[in-house]
């Protein structure tokens, strides 16, 4: 409840706002960007070797690789985790293949819902839920600091659903 001297203040909650922006805008650049590097991948390519300025005729080469970004790159979950987690009896292959394929585009439009402001507790809730998920996976590999690391994702979005009455800035503000 606003005391009158706080209600006859304009703006009086804009650090709350601002605060609660900051956040949502952390989560949709960790969402986004994730989402996106599922669909990076590297390129390989040989280059004749210069010996003082001008290509030499020893037929020399050097490898030069380049990061790409690309459909044909998608990965959900990296092959080394993929592979220890498809060795556990918990999680069922089917499962872990719909897993691989749903990620990526999961992170990315939770991350665009959430920065566009459309059901943004919604948004919110699955996007913890996604965390969650992936938590389940870094304590069947018994990744403690991956454990710890996504808590902390799980925190700032509950932070988040806790503050969302400060959002002032969305397009579907009902859910």
């Amino acid at each position: 409840m606003k005391t009158d001297a706080a209600a006859s203040k304009p703006n009086s909650d804009l650090g709350a706002t601002l605060g609660f922006l900051l956040l949502r805008l952390w989560l949709v650049v960790r969402a986004v960007v994730t989402g996106i590097e599922k669909f990076a991948g590297s390129t390989t390519s040989d280059v004749a070797v210069n010996i003082d300025g001008a290509v030499n005729t020893y037929g020399l080469t050097a490898s030069e690789g380049a990061k790409v970004y690309g459909l044909s790159h998608y990965h959900g979950v990296p092959a080394a985790l993929y592979d220890k987690l498809k060795d556990e009896p918990f999680i069922p292959e089917a499962m872990l293949k719909a897993y691989d394929v749903v990620l990526g585009p999961a992170l990315l439009i939770l991350g665009i819902t959430l920065l566009l402001g459309i059901a943004t507790r919604i948004s919110l809730f699955l996007m913890g839920l996604l965390y969650i998920s992936l938590t389940v996976g870094m304590i069947l590999l018994g990744q403690d600091s991956g454990i710890a690391w996504l808590g902390i994702h799980v925190l700032m979005v509950a932070a988040a659903l806790f503050n969302v009455h400060h959002n002032r800035f969305e397009i579907l503000n009902k859910f």
